[in-house]
């Protein structure tokens, strides 16, 4: 399945999953994770331990329904800008400029305060699995700002890469989810494991904020240099995809 994708949109989905985990680490979305352990515990219930664990992944998987369905929708709108923009120079200085500075800012070294707070919902729906999808979906809402800087990147290289369409910017955005919800499949179904890891991550939280920053300053520089489209002209000359509506 992967083969029959344009080459476009294979070289960008590694930064889509990269980025993805990188958001889960940011100050904002990490603080989350005792809270929706809880709140899988509670939609899980009681019983054995194989029906608990095959509702925390069912209640996991929900959850991660509930935000992929909102960053898709936003991928698409920024998959269908970049065809109407007809792609050209300009879209990616302007898209990889913006994705430099997002990198600064996510790195910490220009600092702003909504990158910094953790942020706590009080308004929770019910600890069901019905619950999960909506939980999800108010966490692609409410959160968007503070992972905005992750987001924006990878929806600015669907919108300046040639061949932009609505259904390659929802894919790539969907890959992006892949990145960020994979980390709380895992911690829904980890138990001990999962606070342990929490608390490596929150102790090297500065180093993966750095890491992740940088990444995005990379992604920022190929586009404004036009290294990015060369690469891509590269790959549809050396390895042509098949023929593709997508």
């Amino acid at each position: 399945m992967i083969a029959a994708l344009p080459s476009s949109l294979i070289a960008a989905i590694p930064f889509a999953l990269a980025a993805g985990l990188v958001s889960f680490v940011s100050p904002c979305v990490l603080p989350l994770v005792p809270g929706y352990v809880a709140f899988m515990g509670g939609a899980v219930g009681a019983g054995d331990v194989r029906r608990r664990r095959g509702r925390a992944l069912a209640g996991a998987f929900l959850f991660v329904l509930g935000f992929t369905i909102v960053f898709v929708s936003t991928g698409a709108l920024f998959g269908e800008l970049g065809n109407h923009l007809q792609h050209n120079r300009g879209v990616s200085i302007f898209f990889g400029l913006v994705t430099i500075v997002l990198g600064l800012f996510f790195a910490g070294w220009l600092p702003v305060r909504w990158l910094q707070r953790e942020r706590r919902s009080h308004h929770l729906p019910s600890a069901t699995l019905l619950g999960a999808v909506a939980l999800g979906f108010l966490f692609g809402l409410g959160w968007t700002p503070c992972i905005g800087p992750t987001l924006a990147s990878i929806e600015g290289l669907a919108a300046s890469t040639s061949g932009s369409t609505a259904l390659r910017g929802s894919m790539l955005a969907l890959f992006y989810c892949f990145g960020l919800g994979i980390p709380f499949v895992l911690f829904a179904v980890a138990g001990e494991w999962a606070t342990t890891t929490s608390q490596w991550l929150r102790r090297h939280q500065r180093i993966l904020a750095v890491s992740g920053g940088v990444m995005l300053i990379i992604i920022g520089l190929l586009e404004v240099t036009g290294l990015w489209a060369h690469f891509i002209t590269w790959l549809q000359v050396h390895y042509p995809s098949s023929p593709s509506s997508i």
